[in-house]
C-alpha cells in the first residue's frame, strides 16, 4: 500500500508520517509534497498512490487547483485548519477529514473509514465532492471589513488594501490611499481570512498583497527588504524562512 503526503508544514508532514507509519506499519510511505505545482509534476509522472493525504492550503495556493490540472484517481483523506461547519460540506462519498493539528484517534477513525470501502471512489464522486468544497472555500475568503470611523461604522473592500500590519498589539488595513484602519482580528486570523493567491504573509508583522510592492532590495542573511507603497516603514523585511516562498508566489 502505496501512501503520499500533501502537506507544506515539515513538522506536520513528520508528524504525519510518523503516525501513518504506526497505524499501517506495512505502507510504503511516499516522499511528502508541499506545494500545487510540485503535486501536478508528480501525478503527471506518477501512477497514483492507494491512498492520500492532503492540506488544503498549501504553500503555492489551495490543493485543489491541483485537482483542476490533472485527474487523481485515489481516496483522500483532507488534513485542515478549516472549522468543522465549512467541512460538513464535503465529507461526502467516503472522503474524510482530519482537523489540525492531527490526532492519532482521528487518524485512525479516517484510515478506518478508508479500509472499509467497498471499491476505490470514482473521479466522478471525487469531483463532486471537490466541487462543494471548492465552494464553500471560495465563500470564506473576506472581501469586505466592517471598520469604526469615530461614532460611524463604513466598510472598506479588500481590493482597496494593499497590506495588513500590526503595531502594539493591534492589527491594521492601509488602504491605497494611505489611510489606516483598526480591525478586530489578529494577524493569525487575517492570514486564514485572505486569498493566498493575494496576499502573502511576509514576517509576523505584514502581511502585503501585491499591488503593495514598491520595490525589493536584496539584504543581510539572505533576507529581503521591501519598500512598500503608502509606507513610511524602512524595515519591512521578509522572513529569511519565508524568501523562497515569497519568490514563489511573486512567480506564479
Amino acid at each position: 500500500m502505496k501512501v503520499l503526503i500533501i502537506e507544506d508544514e515539515p513538522l506536520a508532514a513528520r508528524r504525519l508520517q510518523s503516525l501513518v507509519s504506526r497505524i499501517l506499519p506495512d505502507a510504503v510511505l511516499l516522499p511528502p509534497l508541499d506545494m500545487v505545482k510540485n503535486a501536478v509534476l508528480w501525478f503527471q509522472q506518477n501512477t497514483p498512490p492507494d491512498l492520500i493525504f492532503m492540506d488544503i492550503q498549501l504553500a503555492d495556493g489551495i490543493s485543489f487547483q491541483i485537482f483542476d490540472q490533472v485527474a487523481v484517481q485515489c481516496p483522500i483523506i483532507f488534513t485542515t485548519a478549516y472549522d468543522e461547519y465549512a467541512l460538513r460540506a464535503f465529507r461526502v462519498n467516503s472522503i474524510d477529514y482530519i482537523l489540525k493539528p492531527v490526532d492519532e484517534d482521528d487518524l485512525r477513525r479516517a484510515i478506518s473509514k478508508y479500509q472499509t470501502m467497498a471499491a476505490p471512489q470514482t473521479q466522478a464522486r471525487l469531483m463532486e465532492s471537490i466541487g462543494l468544497a471548492m465552494t464553500m472555500l471560495t465563500k470564506k475568503y473576506k472581501e469586505r471589513f466592517v471598520i469604526k470611523v469615530g461614532e460611524h461604522l463604513r466598510t472598506i473592500e479588500t481590493d482597496e488594501v494593499l497590506f495588513f500590519f500590526s503595531l502594539e498589539k493591534a492589527s491594521f488595513a492601509q488602504t491605497r490611499d494611505g489611510r489606516r484602519y483598526i480591525l478586530d482580528f489578529t494577524m493569525d486570523q487575517l492570514q486564514e481570512l485572505l486569498k493566498p493567491e493575494r496576499f502573502f504573509r511576509i514576517n509576523r508583522k505584514y502581511i502585503i498583497s501585491l499591488d503593495a510592492l514598491q520595490d525589493m532590495i536584496s539584504y543581510t542573511n539572505s533576507r529581503l527588504k521591501l519598500i512598500l507603497k503608502t509606507s513610511d516603514d524602512n524595515d519591512v523585511i521578509v522572513a529569511r524562512e519565508r524568501v523562497q516562498e515569497f519568490k514563489d508566489w511573486l512567480d506564479r
